[in-house]
């Protein structure tokens, strides 16, 4: 009798682009430098969609300073899984909850609140966005991303 021949998984297509991992410490003066950097990294993309990304990472990196065990710091990673999306993710050492937008307030408490409405933002700003977190005791931490519609600049084209 013989086994079932072992199957290769099919290839899985690379990113469009990635510019790697920029790590900040968490301290909301970073965030001047977040969206410097980013604006550098996104040179050639709409200026509406850079000053977006901005706004949201700058949204996402102040939540994982004020949630997250923010000793460690925060990563921002910054890609395009294929030639229509952009997508930033903000990843953290975690914190108790994982980040949400809170339901059950009132019209009359959502407009007393003073915070928690930057993911509200991040849910308008982008396509889509979303949270995962690994169990603590892996240590592997929190990640936030949001999706965007991106035409990429002449300088990315046809690199996929």
């Amino acid at each position: 009798m013989t086994g079932t021949p072992a199957h290769d998984p099919a290839p899985v297509p690379g990113p469009f682009a990635f510019w790697g991992y920029l790590d900040y410490a968490c301290d909301l003066s970073e965030l001047s430098r977040v969206r410097s950097e980013l604006a550098r990294d996104l040179a050639g993309f709409d200026p509406d969609l850079v000053a977006t990304v901005q706004l949201v990472a700058s949204e996402l990196v102040a939540n994982s300073c004020k949630y997250a065990r923010s000793e460690e710091g925060v990563t921002r990673t910054l890609s395009m899984p294929d030639e229509r999306t952009l997508r930033l993710t903000v990843s953290d050492a975690g914190g108790p909850t994982l980040p949400r937008i809170p339901n059950e307030r009132t019209d009359e408490e959502w407009e007393a609140a003073e915070g928690q409405r930057g993911l509200l933002l991040v849910r308008q700003l982008s396509r889509t966005w979303a949270s995962f977190a690994f169990p603590r005791r892996y240590g592997l931490g929190t990640h936030v991303w949001a999706a965007f519609d991106a035409e990429p600049p002449r300088s990315l084209r046809g690199a996929w």
